[in-house]
């Protein structure tokens, strides 16, 4: 039993529990008990990311090993999916619009293919964050585990694709004259910026698609708009000679350009340094840090929030 002092507090009776007068808040602080889904703080949240970072390897692995498990080919169509989409453009837009003018010969199917499997990295990875949330609810509201392992787990499994697509790559750059030279080193930091910058963007898509997953069935069209305005079938710098400079400045400093021109520049060896922007790998860089710690910070910041309601 309790009775209360002249001051209007409790007293405790002997053999009381000393916690029978407190709060519920400071009950559960004493405890170490916080509320159930609460949004951990950035750096706790990190360390959970990196304490989960062998399920999301496997994730990423059994999600590629599953994506054509129903198809006769398998997982020939890795490699086979970009390589046709780079067929139709070259029927469309090399032999019939004449995108290859003002290139050195040889050198159009290798820039086409390059641009083709670049885009598709990033395409994919939107593509895929945009339902990293939304199309894994059940797992999502079964397990508890830092939301964006989701999101970043498919950003991996894309580049594991594109690892894949890479062999082919490089066959048809050797096909076409280009052969390894020290310029090759250079896939290896574009790829690990390209990656960077496509984890930030599924991040941010990955939040989006939570709150609107009718946002799934927009961003084909806003990939196909991005996809013809970053130079994937044809040379921004050739095309747009004739325009204003600043219209052909935009258009290759965006991320997508930036990215698939310095795989050009490193794969094929009739596309020189002449067809890249100023300044472009400080532009990459600053694009792949902006979106990986933006998109991982926005992210963080709904993490409560992911599977309710």
């Amino acid at each position: 039993m309790s009775e209360r002092s002249n001051d209007g507090g409790l007293l405790l009776s002997p053999g009381a529990s000393p916690d029978a007068g407190l709060p519920a808040a400071d009950l559960a602080a004493k405890h170490g008990l916080t509320v159930s889904g609460a949004r951990p703080s950035l750096g706790a949240y990190v360390r959970q990311l990196w304490g989960r970072r062998h399920f999301i390897l496997a994730f990423s692995s059994a999600k590629l090993t599953a994506q054509y498990s129903q198809a006769k080919l398998g997982q020939l169509w890795q490699v086979a999916t970009p390589l046709l989409n780079a067929g139709v453009y070259f029927l469309i837009f090399g032999l019939i619009l004449g995108a290859d003018r003002g290139m050195a010969k040889g050198v159009y199917i290798p820039f086409l293919v390059t641009g083709i499997f670049v885009f598709t990295f990033t395409q994919s990875s939107v593509m895929s964050g945009v339902r990293a949330i939304s199309g894994n609810l059940g797992l999502v509201r079964a397990l508890h585990f830092p939301r964006a392992a989701l999101p970043i787990s498919f950003a991996l499994q894309q580049l594991q694709q594109l690892l894949y697509s890479m062999v082919v790559l490089v066959l048809i750059v050797i096909a076409f004259g280009s052969y390894p030279d020290a310029s090759w080193a250079l896939v290896v930091p574009v790829l690990a910026l390209q990656f960077l910058f496509n984890t930030g963007l599924a991040l941010v898509c990955a939040r989006a698609g939570a709150k609107t997953p009718d946002l799934a069935q927009l961003m084909p069209f806003v990939m196909r708009t991005w996809m013809y305005a970053s130079g994937v079938m044809f040379s921004i710098r050739i095309m747009l000679q004739d325009k204003p400079q600043w219209i052909s400045d935009v258009l290759q400093w965006n991320p997508a350009a930036v990215y698939m021109d310095l795989m050009r520049y490193s794969l094929i060896e009739g596309y020189g340094a002449g067809n890249l922007p100023p300044h472009v790998w400080a532009v990459a860089c600053g694009w792949a840090v902006l979106c990986a710690v933006g998109g991982f910070v926005y992210f963080w910041k709904a993490e409560e929030r992911y599977g309710r309601g």
